[in-house]
Formats: structure tokens, sequence, C-alpha cells
């Protein structure tokens, strides 16, 4: 896959490099393709024969079966059998430069190691994986398909729903303060226990009236999407509130009322100030996880139910 020179300490004094070797075998109980991957290390004097010999040693295959190594280049999926006096590391030397650094698999020019038959045919096992993430990569390239995201701000997005992935992007999301997440039109708040700068009047401005999921998720886009659709429909709004002890809620209710004062004040209401931060003490506690607030068409805040 890549080569990269690791001192003069080959026979001779000569420069050592090292090679990435990925076996595509087939087990003989589940024929399905071996995954792992080795580093052999070689000298520009190391013949094919003694990379495989390595290459089996290290990954403990069956010294008794017959292998070849194969050099597979980037244009077309090209691939060449190296003959057993061929020098692998003189056909690295001929990649690109940047071939003969550390690059992934999918990206092109890396050795398999593949079984021979007793024949002296070579069994293939196409590895659906690379070949599928290889298609992938030269359909976004012509941009026929969208560039992967590092995270999605909406986990209905998520290309694999699960529990495991749904918790990662939470994560990852989280440190990189995006303590915000859609999931449809809920939106799930992991509380980063300190304060950040995400809640002040240019952000009520910026959420004002946009349709949910155009900007960034955040409560006050929840706060703006209740209050305009009270005042177009004329029916009272509900917000929930759902979380353990400790989660939030009550920051999340105060950061709520504080948006929907700051909406009020545009003209659209009046009185609407005292109303709403009299509504009230938020239900909460450990047999009270859930808390809502009902915003009335009339302008006023009712109670917590």
């Amino acid at each position: 896959m890549s080569v990269k020179e690791a001192g003069s300490s080959g026979p001779r004094g000569q420069a050592a490099y090292h090679l990435h070797i990925y076996p595509q075998l087939a087990t003989s109980e589940s024929q399905t393709p071996c995954q792992a991957s080795c580093r052999v290390t070689a000298t520009k004097d190391s013949t094919t024969s003694d990379v495989i010999q390595d290459a089996i040693t290290s990954l403990q295959l069956d010294g008794s079966k017959r292998y070849v190594l194969v050099e597979v280049k980037e244009t077309g999926g090209e691939e060449w059998v190296l003959d057993a006096n061929d020098s692998p590391v003189h056909r690295v030397l001929l990649w690109p430069r940047r071939a003969q650094d550390e690059h992934p698999q999918e990206d092109g020019y890396y050795f398999l190691l593949q079984e021979r038959n007793a024949d002296g045919t070579i069994k293939y096992v196409h590895m659906q994986l690379v070949s599928q993430a290889t298609a992938t990569r030269r359909l976004v390239e012509r941009g026929l398909l969208p560039r992967p995201q590092a995270d999605f701000d909406d986990l209905c997005n998520l290309p694999k729903l699960t529990e495991e992935n749904l918790l990662k992007n939470l994560k990852h999301r989280f440190l990189q303060q995006k303590i915000y997440t859609y999931a449809g039109s809920i939106l799930v708040a992991v509380n980063p226990f300190k304060f950040l700068p995400i809640y002040n009047p240019k952000y009520v401005k910026m959420y004002e009236n946009q349709q949910l999921g155009k900007l960034e998720p955040h409560v006050f886009a929840l706060a703006d999407v209740a209050y305009y659709a009270m005042l177009r429909k004329h029916i009272n709004q509900c917000i929930v509130i759902s979380g353990e002890s400790g989660s939030g809620k009550t920051q999340s209710t105060n950061f709520l009322i504080h948006c929907l004062t700051a909406l009020s004040q545009k003209g659209y209401a009046s009185g609407v100030e005292r109303t709403i931060l009299g509504a009230g003490p938020v239900l909460e506690g450990e047999d009270e996880p859930v808390s809502a607030h009902h915003w009335g068409h009339t302008g006023k805040a009712t109670q917590p139910v």
C-alpha cells in the first residue's frame, strides 16, 4: 500500500522500507476475505519471494500453500502479479510521491497477497467493501454524490441508525461544542455544564421565522417555530421538555422563555414578558422528569402541566 524509509537497517547498510500488505484470501470454512494487514520490512534487493515469506510469517498463514504478491494501481484498478524475483520496493518507488506515503487503501497503489491454485491460477476474492468505497469516492469526486459528513445535525439522516452510531454522533458534536441535535422535530440537548455564548439577541434574530432544520440545531429554533405556528394558526402550542434529573430541563426552559419574550417584543403581542416569566416553576424532580409549557394564542402563558 505504501512505503516509508525505515533507516539503514537492511543488509550491507541498505535503506530499509516498510511495505504494507493486504491479504485477499478466503478461509476454507467461511470463504470470506481476510481483512487484516501486515507491514513487512524490505530493501531494494528483497525479492517478491522474500516479502511473501515475511508476510506469511507475520499473518501466521499456512506455509504449505502457494501465494502471489499483486500490485494494485489506481487507474482502473489495474493489477499486476509480481514475479518471484521482482523487487517490490522498486515497484513502489515508481509510484507517485503521494502514494509512497501513508494513505488509505481505497486511494489505490497497494499490494495484495493472494493464494495460488495448484494449477497456477490465482484464487480471486473480491473485496466488496473496498470496491464499494472506491466507487463511492469516484462518484463523490465527480460531484454525483455529496461528500461524507463528519457529523449529522439530524439523527434521522444517519446512514445506519444504531444506538452506537447515534451516541457516536452525539459525542462527536458535543466535543465540537454542538450540544443540540435534531431527531426529526425533536431537539436532543446534551448538558455541557457550562455556559456557551449562543443565547444572545443575535441568535434570537438569526433563528427568527426560519424553517426548522434550515440552520444549526438550537433551542431558539424550537421556540421560534412554536411561536410563529401560534400566530399563524391561532392555536395554543405546547413544548414538552423531558429528561433525567440534572439533564438541564430548567435551563432549557429559561432559554425558551428568553427567546419567546424577545420575539413577543417585536410588536406581535403585548404585555407578555411579565406573564410568561410568571408562568410558575417548572415541574421537575426524580418522580416528574417531564415538564410542559403551553403558549396561548391570546398572548398569555398558561401554567405548566
